[in-house]
């Protein structure tokens, strides 16, 4: 509680208000040495170059590329048209000559702060919210159901940095369907009702705003109301380095990588 910007416990109506308590702005420092930071706190559950479209949610448990972010928005949207128009989906993501794509999965405990931050300086320009099941994602889950994060609530924001396509995943989990993201009043999560597979688009880009939705590094982004998963896929130069190592805990502001 010496974290929480409110210390008083009976300031907090519910435990949903609670756990998505605000931190003080010392609580935790945003690393100015690297690109890349976490964008919460939570446990690192795997991270590494994506490799033959498919990811890891945990060690030796994949789910397919395209299944987890939908189809590519059309190229006439895109910031960067890709690198190579090839069939393999990785390959769509790439925009730039002799990148690769990365990923990184952070789970939230139930104990863990619950808002989430920007990773890096980007623009978000697109919002793809998928209704899903709320199954719950912790380690021993993710093990066991290929494509968890699949079947899961989950909203996908698409855009870019200064190395080319950036996108963060914000999945829900037991009883977490209520995702918020602070910029986007038209996004409504937890529907009791919806198809299986389906999805809603969202762009930012409009003839008005023709960037999107620029965030600085360790801006607020959103919140979780208990515990959840947040995947980070972006595309950087061949030398970028993941300062982590599989299942240490992280602090929103700590490196997560960098070139």
């Amino acid at each position: 509680m010496k974290e929480a910007a409110v210390e008083d416990l009976h300031h907090y109506r519910n435990l949903s208000e609670f756990f998505r308590r605000k931190l003080k702005p010392q609580a935790r420092p945003v690393c100015c040495l690297h690109s890349v930071i976490s964008p919460s706190d939570g446990k690192i559950l795997n991270f590494g170059q994506v490799k033959n479209s498919e990811v890891e949610q945990v060690k030796g448990v994949t789910y397919s590329l395209e299944s987890f972010l939908g189809p590519r928005t059309s190229v006439e949207d895109l910031p960067f048209p890709p690198a190579a128009s090839c069939s393999s989906f990785r390959n769509q993501l790439v925009t730039q000559e002799g990148n690769e794509l990365y990923h990184c999965v952070i789970y939230l405990a139930p104990g863990d702060y619950h808002c989430f931050h920007s990773p890096t300086d980007w623009t978000v320009s697109h919002r793809r919210h998928f209704p899903g099941s709320l199954m719950s994602v912790n380690p021993g889950m993710a093990r066991w159901i290929k494509e968890l994060f699949c079947h899961n609530e989950r909203v996908v924001l698409t855009g870019d940095w200064k190395h080319g396509f950036f996108s963060l995943t914000a999945v829900g989990a037991t009883n977490v369907g209520s995702i918020r993201i602070y910029f986007d009043r038209d996004l409504h999560t937890n529907s009791p009702r919806y198809s299986k597979g389906s999805y809603n688009d969202f762009s930012f880009v409009t003839h008005a705003n023709k960037e999107g939705i620029p965030m600085r590094k360790g801006e607020h982004l959103g919140e979780f109301n208990l515990g959840s998963t947040i995947v980070l896929i972006f595309e950087a130069p061949k030398d970028f380095n993941f300062k982590l190592k599989a299942g240490q805990k992280i602090r929103f502001g700590e490196a997560l990588g960098s070139l």
